[in-house]
């Protein structure tokens, strides 16, 4: 079993301390995705799991071990790179072969797992080649193939698919999400791309500035966010979030719109609130997957439409501020259109201002 524990691990440089005594339990066989802003610690944290940053505080356990002293080569890990880290003037045999044979692993167990691998992956008809005469997706299903060789107990990915153009990206997720299928093991993964850690993970962990702020299935995130900043970083487009009063039996807006509370709220009169809906949860009558019964509906014009086919992007004023909507079905759309949106008010969040914490249990 190959569950990981991160209890109250700190890191620091010097006087700079950039994480921040995180607590995370990943369970074994586990697909957690790691997710923040450049900056926000999640590389640090994935290193000091593999052992290539020292830790200054807390410990990690990988299975019954405290890792915290052991090499990385003493830790059953697997790493696969952004820059895929392959050996130029290596065929993709030697690569995928090159760590067992260091271990001094007897030919026929190397041949065997080599085989396996490129099976898994695809590689067969590519293993005499160097990896200068392969595509970057073939370059990273080879780098993945030389951690699979390994048997590691966890997978580490740190940014693999930064290098990528977009088509490859959307194949390569669907590469990773197989081979965690097949192989079964233990996965934490590091991304700044939040479509890359809704479609992959089991588990997201969102990070800011050295601290975990919310953990939770895509679905939990996406749904029940916990306060402004995981609000505004999950979901493409982001959730519109606009500052509001509490007044006249709602939240009051900038421009002197009121939208209707969820009842049993606990705010107060005068409280200064941030409500958020997201583009989906916005949208032209009779353009929305919602219940429009439930809903409060606000008349504006469009000021620019962008359309994607099977919908529209509608971007339009409320509160002062520049909001997206989302037109399902669509059609023509010109600008300065006005056309009558529906709020779905089940789906309203509401936000304390100065703590940016949600008030929605």
């Amino acid at each position: 079993m190959a569950e990981v524990r991160l209890q109250k691990v700190v890191k620091r440089y010097g006087n700079l301390e950039i994480v921040h005594g995180i607590d995370l339990d990943i369970a074994h066989n586990e697909f957690v995705v790691l997710v923040g802003p450049s900056g926000c610690g999640k590389s640090t944290t994935l290193r000091m799991v593999a052992g290539l940053e020292e830790i200054s505080g807390g410990t990690i356990s990988i299975g019954d071990r405290v890792v915290n002293d052991l090499p990385p080569r003493s830790r059953n890990i697997s790493m696969v790179f952004q820059s895929y880290a392959l050996y130029p003037h290596m065929t993709v045999k030697e690569n995928l072969g090159f760590g067992l044979k260091i271990a001094k692993a007897p030919e026929a167990e190397i041949e065997k797992r080599v085989a396996e691998a490129a099976e898994i992956l695809g590689l067969g008809p590519y293993l005499d080649r160097l990896p200068a005469n392969l595509s970057g997706g073939q370059r990273q299903r080879v780098a993945m193939g030389r951690a699979i060789v390994r048997n590691p107990d966890v997978f580490l990915f740190d940014e693999p698919l930064s290098n990528l153009d977009a088509k490859l990206r959307g194949q390569m997720r669907v590469e990773i999400k197989k081979l965690h299928q097949r192989v079964k093991t233990t996965v934490i993964y590091v991304t700044h791309d939040q479509v890359e850690a809704m479609t992959l993970a089991d588990r997201i962990v969102i990070m800011r500035d050295g601290n975990v702020e919310q953990v939770g299935t895509p679905s939990e995130v996406f749904e029940k966010p916990v306060n402004t900043f995981v609000a505004g970083f999950i979901g493409s487009p982001p959730m519109n979030q606009l500052d509001a009063v509490v007044a006249d039996g709602g939240a009051r807006l900038g421009d002197g719109t009121v939208v209707p509370l969820p009842e049993g709220l606990a705010v107060t009169a005068g409280q200064e609130v941030v409500v958020g809906f997201r583009p989906e949860s916005f949208a032209p009558k009779g353009h929305a997957l919602h219940d429009e019964s439930r809903t409060v509906n606000l008349r504006r014009p469009v000021l620019i439409a962008e359309p994607l086919g099977t919908e529209t992007i509608l971007f339009t004023e409320l509160g002062g501020k520049e909001v997206q909507g989302k037109m399902l079905n669509p059609r023509h759309v010109a600008s300065g259109e006005v056309l009558d949106f529906t709020l779905d008010l089940t789906r309203l969040h509401v936000f304390d201002k100065a703590s940016g914490k949600s008030l929605r249990a």
